[in-house]
């Protein structure tokens, strides 16, 4: 829809808003309730419009009445995952696909430098886990590296290395995503290389079925981290519209909805490494389903259901 258009089917009922106060809760729940639909809307279509930016005062002249001297409801915690993470994730979709693709050849080009140079994985990965998994790929348990520590140490170890490393590469968008790239590069080159490692051994489908087991979630979550260092460091190349400072905190705040969302999926993938994918003797089946589950979550949260959340939306603001 166009922009006037939506003007024209809702300016005079924001204005009545702020004109005639509400005749009761259950009127200003309600208009909050519509307000903040309207603002998504906005968000999605127009987020550098003037439009957007007075729904935004709109609303949260509304929200202040509302929930003054209230505790937060547990249904505003429930609408992020449910609702502004995803529209946030659709408003960003073109900057996903990018990422992935960079991320892709990072990738590839790790696994081709490991093709062609016997000493780049030693470089990345380090002499002691490239000797100690030759060992282990001798004893016949290539992915023994993964039963060493307690399951409980080892989940929240890992756990909290990825929350940090995650939220680095966001926070690095400031270096106008010079800093992102770099880490990406490196995360990548570091898959790259490892995946062709188990491959020259002749374990790749050893390593596949049992590293991916978590890092279906863990590196789908490092490419979204990814997009949102670049979503803020849009904000200060491309601000549009707005003034250069006012542009990087609506991409920033973008960009740490993005990184927030990816706290839980940090969690369950370091609880899978932590406590199952050391179980390498695991049947086939039970890791293709892990493995399956975990991709078709990625699918469809991060593209299928902003998708359909937008559509909805828009659907909405048309009837």
């Amino acid at each position: 829809m166009r922009e006037a258009v939506f003007l024209r089917q809702n300016q005079e009922r924001w204005q009545q808003y702020e004109r005639q106060p509400p005749a009761g809760p259950d009127e200003l729940a309600a208009r909050f309730v519509a307000l903040t639909d309207d603002l998504a809307y906005a968000q999605t279509f127009y987020p550098t419009s003037p439009t957007t930016a007075y729904l935004n005062a709109l609303t949260s002249k509304l929200h202040q009445r509302l929930y003054a001297n209230k505790r937060e409801s547990s249904g505003r915690f429930a609408r992020f995952w449910a609702v502004e993470l995803p529209l946030v994730v659709a408003r960003h979709h073109r900057t996903l696909a990018v990422t992935a693709l960079l991320f892709a050849v990072f990738t590839f080009l790790g696994a081709l430098s490991a093709a062609y140079d016997d000493t780049f994985v030693r470089v990345i990965m380090g002499d002691t886990y490239v000797n100690q998994t030759i060992e282990n790929i001798r004893k016949g348990d290539p992915m023994a590296v993964y039963k060493q520590q307690g399951e409980t140490l080892m989940f929240l170890g890992i756990t909290a290395n990825n929350i940090y490393v995650a939220l680095n590469i966001f926070v690095q968008g400031v270096t106008l995503g010079v800093g992102t790239l770099v880490q990406l590069f490196r995360t990548g080159l570091m898959l790259g290389s490892f995946q062709y490692f188990f491959y020259h051994y002749h374990v790749l489908r050893a390593s596949v079925l049992t590293i991916w087991i978590h890092g279906t979630l863990e590196i789908s979550a490092v490419i979204v981290a990814g997009a949102a260092g670049f979503v803020m460091a849009r904000g200060l190349l491309f601000p549009g519209t707005y003034g250069r400072a006012e542009a990087f905190r609506h991409s920033a705040r973008d960009g740490l909805k993005l990184a927030i969302g990816l706290v839980p999926i940090f969690v369950v993938a370091g609880f899978l490494e932590g406590f199952v994918t050391r179980h390498t003797e695991m049947p086939v089946a039970a890791s293709l389903a892990i493995i399956g589950s975990s991709a078709a979550f990625i699918g469809w949260y991060f593209i299928v259901y902003p998708i359909r959340l937008v559509r909805r939306l828009e659907a909405k603001a048309v009837a």
